[in-house]
């Protein structure tokens, strides 16, 4: 049975967690400095107590850049966590935190919002395609009657490879409902979903981010609760059942923590590839554990930091362009995985 590290490498894991910490609270300022306009340190403090010599510079840092950054600190964590609990359950290392058909039926809803054009009068203005209130509401609704869908079927399904298939059928019935949708509507249509499925992490406000971050935090202290049981799942379904584990209790709270996680992401981000699939990976290879109880917060941090620097490249610091963060985080995140495994190619996932 896996369990908790000994007290001898406590320290141990201690430094690593503050090595993760300093990565990513480096990345953090870094990533509020660099912009189209960069923004001495200094003066990011300064904004913090409301006393910068720039007005200008205040309002970037305060309303635009920090609600980003937390944004992205939040939705890299959510992701990376929620791919580790789908490659524990599933036992797979392809799975992701969308493999169930939550991406999916989140699209579904918006397609739905985009293709038949729904606005309610003049306080939806479909034109910020990511950050329309209708969007954010369509995307969770979408990807919570998914959810339902998912656990009705693991009531009846007992295997976890048949869940697996039933998930990716499920999900590509929805997304084949999306593209008839996608033939028969219009042109600008067609580019308003296209551009929310580029996934976006720079257009939250704060009230979006204040509904946004109590259902990820909660959905964390669920991830850091269902260390053990996933933990046992590392053994096999028969030795977790033999050692007093309630399978099917722990499969359904697995998928709805990691539903809650990927739905929300998705539902206020849009669809943000790479992280979910490869932070996981990238944990285990470079602190060579499969414990839970240290994978959990390893992935938040990793996830957190990778997606923030992959969101600094897409900033294209100096340049008022922005590329889409999907493409960044496949573009320098798979290769960046490659070479990892190419390296120690004799990690043991012990799936």
């Amino acid at each position: 049975m896996i369990e908790t590290p000994p007290a001898s490498d406590s320290k141990k894991w201690k430094k690593v967690f503050l090595i993760l910490l300093l990565i990513l609270a480096f990345v953090l300022f870094l990533s509020l400095t660099l912009g189209s306009v960069r923004i001495p340190l200094g003066e990011v403090f300064s904004s913090f107590f409301r006393n910068a010599e720039n007005e200008i510079w205040e309002t970037i840092v305060l309303d635009f850049r920090v609600p980003k950054a937390l944004t992205t600190m939040l939705a890299g964590g959510a992701l990376a966590i929620s791919g580790l609990q789908m490659q524990t359950l599933f036992r797979n290392p392809l799975a992701g935190p969308f493999i169930l058909g939550i991406s999916s039926g989140a699209g579904l809803g918006v397609a739905l919002v985009i293709f038949f054009g729904i606005r309610l009068g003049g306080f939806i203005e479909l034109s910020s395609i990511g950050r329309s209130w209708l969007l954010v509401f369509a995307s969770a609704l979408g990807s919570f009657v998914v959810l339902g869908v998912v656990l009705a079927a693991s009531f009846k399904v007992r295997s976890s490879v048949s869940l697996l298939i039933v998930g990716l059928m499920f999900g590509a019935v929805v997304s084949a409902v999306v593209s008839i949708m996608h033939y028969f509507s219009k042109a600008e249509n067609i580019q308003a979903y296209v551009i929310w499925s580029f996934g976006s992490l720079g257009g939250l406000s704060w009230a979006e981010l204040s509904m946004m971050t109590p259902l990820l935090l909660c959905s964390f202290i669920g991830s850091f609760l269902l260390s053990k049981p996933l933990n046992l799942m590392l053994l096999g379904e028969d030795y977790a059942v033999s050692s007093g584990l309630k399978l099917q209790q722990s499969r359904t709270l697995i998928i709805i923590n990691t539903s809650l996680l990927s739905g929300t992401v998705t539902a206020f981000c849009g669809p943000i590839a790479f992280i979910g699939l490869a932070v996981p990976h990238i944990g285990r290879m470079l602190f060579n554990t499969a414990n839970h109880l240290l994978l959990t917060p390893i992935v938040i941090l990793l996830g957190g930091a990778l997606l923030l620097l992959f969101e600094i490249i897409a900033q294209l610091p100096g340049s008022e362009s922005t590329l889409p963060i999907n493409a960044i985080t496949s573009l320098f995140g798979a290769p960046f995985v490659i070479w990892l495994i190419l390296r120690k190619s004799n990690i043991n996932y012990r799936f």
